[in-house]
């Protein structure tokens, strides 16, 4: 099982959980985050330092949410590393509670 990073996680780009990861399995894209499959340990760690609630265990990932484990294997093989903590965007507080964001998803 791996973690994944959902919708709320989109125009936010926390990078709080980047910090915890052991194993720097966090791609960056313009404006979301993704976790690589191949690289997850399934530490949990990420989970609870997200402050938007984005990331979820493969099996717990919201119905409405399912493509996101898709989305997520599909961009960390094109997005880069994201090894250290960066600064939010500066409106990531106005989107960290609009709901229905895919559509907002740079790719």
């Amino acid at each position: 099982m791996t973690y994944v990073v959902t919708e709320s996680c989109v125009k936010c780009k926390f990078t709080d959980c980047v910090d915890v990861c052991p194993v720097d399995c966090f791609r960056e894209g313009p404006n979301f985050l993704v976790i690589d499959p191949d690289e997850c340990i399934d530490c949990t760690l990420c989970v609870a330092e997200c402050p938007v609630e984005a990331i979820f265990a493969e099996d717990d990932v919201p119905a409405a949410q399912k493509d996101f484990i898709a989305i997520n294997a599909e961009l960390s093989k094109v997005w880069k590393p994201i090894v250290e903590r960066k600064d939010a965007p500066p409106d990531a507080d106005e989107w960290r509670n609009v709901k229905d964001k895919k559509h907002l998803l740079e790719k």
